[in-house]
């Protein structure tokens, strides 16, 4: 794979850190992939060079950079306690600001052709919803965004089109989360959820316990037909 580590200028001095990945093409569309709370780790770049090698530019920003740089996590207890820390202190607005930055660096890349969607699971699919209420992306692919339900609010300064994949036996987002976001969003223009039966939080993430060929296989085929009507 093209990929390697770049710094994203957030203002007023701060630096993070992206995982960038190139498609063989050297120029695509761009996609934000925005992380769980286990950091830009193992997983996260390898579904970044996945997205890559479908012909997207992909930057994985570092979301925790600002409590501790380049976190890498697995899926172990001590792992998910820490991550879990990391969440909390988590200043959610400033991190939609943070990715709007990074929004804005992808975009003024040259191998990038313009459009950008965000794309994030569980943590980081909450973040690429507020990322097209907030930080300027042209698309978003949501999964299993824990808080959603609960921030709708947002909903109305969302112009983009939005995709939400929800696991129907998620213990962290129950079924009537789901169906708050199924209203708020059925006649938002190219928008849809998809709700997989028999699944639970994590299905798309191979290293997991929760992984799920089929519904992965099965969303993953829906983001990219989504992403290829939204800003290819």
């Amino acid at each position: 794979m093209n990929a390697s580590w770049i710094d994203i200028d957030v203002g007023e001095g701060g630096r993070a850190s992206g995982y960038l990945s190139l498609p063989p093409t050297g120029a695509g569309p761009g996609i934000l992939l925005v992380q769980e709370i286990f950091g830009v780790n193992a997983h996260i770049r390898a579904v970044a060079d996945q997205y890559a090698m479908d012909g997207f530019v992909v930057l994985a920003p570092d979301v925790f950079w600002r409590a501790e740089p380049r976190v890498d996590l697995g899926y172990g207890d001590a792992d998910r306690e820490k991550g879990f820390a990391l969440l909390k202190q988590l200043d959610f607005g400033r991190a939609v600001a943070d990715l709007a930055a990074a929004v804005a660096a992808l975009r003024a890349r040259p191998e990038c052709t313009g459009k950008v969607a965000s794309l994030g699971f569980c943590m980081g699919g909450l973040l690429a919803y507020l990322c097209a209420a907030d930080a300027g992306v042209d698309a978003a692919v949501c999964y299993y965004g824990g808080g959603i339900p609960d921030r709708l609010a947002a909903a109305p300064r969302i112009r983009v089109p939005v995709l939400f994949h929800f696991a129907a036996e998620d213990a962290h987002i129950p079924l009537a989360g789901v169906e708050k976001v199924k209203v708020e969003f059925a006649q938002h223009p190219g928008s849809a959820v998809h709700v997989y039966a028999g699944v639970g939080h994590g299905f798309n993430c191979w290293a997991r316990a929760a992984y799920n060929q089929a519904a992965a296989a099965l969303a993953r085929g829906r983001s990219l037909a989504f992403l290829a009507t939204t800003i290819a």
